[in-house]
């Protein structure tokens, strides 16, 4: 291989490991984050709202009666959270950004914006799937990483926030069956 080809080939892979490090980077900046804020009191109170939600619409899915008491045995973890959809998106961007490769400042800045519309409706999609398809052990493999995030976005409610999580849902039930 003459010189100038090698140079050329070594110098696209540094942009191909660099797309890879910056999506490594975003996804550690959202991990980081979600961690860092979790130590305020206000966001751990939150994060326990987050896991009454969960708990309640684990308790409904399982046709469980929805009395405080009974949702609290219920799961923090939740195939279909915003969490969830919040990690695939980025992880779909980090495999989309490496695969466009090397590009001009102009159009990686563009591509990362454009693109965000169809990488949200893929993610959407996605979760929608393995929410579909969680009896499959391969599935459970693959939502790991998802709920793994959401031990860092939940935390054990209170009864108090199971009653808000509970009257919220049943609120919001009522309002979809008179619409």
């Amino acid at each position: 291989m003459p010189a100038p080809a090698l140079q050329e080939a070594v110098s696209s892979t540094g942009l191909w490991v660099g797309n890879l490090l910056e999506g490594v980077l975003k996804l550690g900046l959202l991990i980081g984050y979600i961690w860092a804020i979790g130590f305020m009191p206000d966001i751990k109170r939150l994060f326990g709202y987050h896991g009454a939600e969960h708990k309640t619409i684990n308790a409904f899915e399982a046709g469980a009666e929805l009395t405080p008491e009974s949702v609290a045995k219920y799961p923090l973890q939740h195939a279909r959270c915003g969490t969830a959809f919040l990690l695939t998106l980025v992880l779909l961007s980090i495999l989309v950004s490496v695969a466009l490769g090397p590009m001009s400042m102009f159009w990686r800045l563009a591509s990362r914006v454009l693109l965000i519309p169809l990488l949200a409706g893929v993610a959407v999609e996605y979760i929608r799937w393995t929410a579909n398809h969680l009896g499959n052990p391969v599935v459970r493999w693959m939502i790991k990483p998802n709920l793994a995030l959401q031990s860092l976005t939940t935390r054990q409610p209170d009864m108090k926030m199971l009653e808000v999580a509970i009257q919220s849902f049943q609120t919001m039930r009522q309002a979809e069956q008179e619409a």
